[in-house]
């Protein structure tokens, strides 16, 4: 067994006993959505700490604990605060909480994030459907030994983002009245931001969204099986698409604004996903 597999079953182990049931579906809140799994019937609190070996969220806003729960009905964990591969850990560590939610059963992984919008058509407050993704400038969390109790040597990436969760994302938001853009996200390392030179760079790749997390869980997802979806709150304009400069601290006043109509999505969305056969 490769040490990835040993610190990750070490995790699950310690703390096997103090998960209250087997969740459906996993959820990574970004910048601004913590709050959210202080709304839901909550089962079960676990902190980043407790579990051994565990990487532990350093930015400010990302409480670091896994919630367990009821949303509308469906049993889900919830990640109240991800790890960055900006914070200085191995990618391997970043991706370790995906691959410990699969480990408790989650089939399907919702991912959310704060992103800054390179799409001209974008505004502040726009959410954005990711429909693919661009990872390339992260290592990709299956360099190394590969994992065979978690997929397979070379995993297909064509269809990341499920088709049928996009669909599911695309009707509950035109149900619930709000806007729905879709696009192409890119992960950067952060913690910088980008230039106006890397925003033109990314933009002829093809992206519409730029941020510092999410592309490569979704690959660890993926490479396990599980069904991808994500969404990102776009809480500014890219370097460069505007003569405004950015903060943090602008980001997430964007991302507190737009945090109960993205609640809203999130919560009719998983009530849809957890009627998908299978879940």
């Amino acid at each position: 067994m490769y040490p990835v597999e040993v610190k990750l079953n070490n995790c699950y182990e310690s703390i096997r006993a103090k998960i209250p049931f087997a969740p459906e579906v996993a959820l990574i809140l970004g910048s601004g959505l913590g709050e959210f799994a202080d709304e839901i019937q909550s089962e079960a609190v676990i902190g980043y700490s407790e579990i051994e070996g565990f990487p532990v969220s350093t930015v400010p806003g990302h409480k670091g604990r896994f919630v367990f729960g009821y949303v509308q009905g469906v049993p889900t964990v919830i990640m109240q605060g991800r790890v960055h591969y900006y914070e200085g850990y191995p990618i391997a560590d970043v991706v370790l909480p995906v691959r410990l939610m699969w480990k408790m059963g989650a089939e399907i992984l919702f991912l959310t994030n704060a992103a800054g919008g390179m799409n001209p058509e974008f505004r502040p407050g726009d959410f954005m459907m990711i429909t693919d993704q661009i990872s390339n400038f992260v290592p990709s969390p299956l360099i190394g030994p590969n994992l065979d109790g978690l997929g397979p040597r070379f995993c297909d990436m064509s269809n990341i983002y499920k088709r049928e969760l996009q669909e599911i994302l695309r009707s509950t938001a035109a149900d619930l009245g709000i806007s729905l853009k879709e696009g192409v996200y890119v992960q950067l390392t952060g913690p910088n931001y980008e230039t106006p030179a890397e925003v033109r760079m990314c933009r002829l790749l093809g992206a519409d969204a730029v941020g510092m997390s999410t592309a490569c869980e979704a690959v660890a997802a993926n490479h396990c099986g599980m069904k991808v979806c994500g969404i990102s709150c776009i809480t500014n304009m890219a370097c460069g698409i505007t003569d405004s400069p950015l903060s943090h601290g602008e980001v997430q006043k964007a991302a507190d604004e737009a945090a109960p109509a993205f609640k809203r999505i999130l919560s009719e969305g998983i009530r849809r996903m957890g009627a998908l056969p299978g879940c």
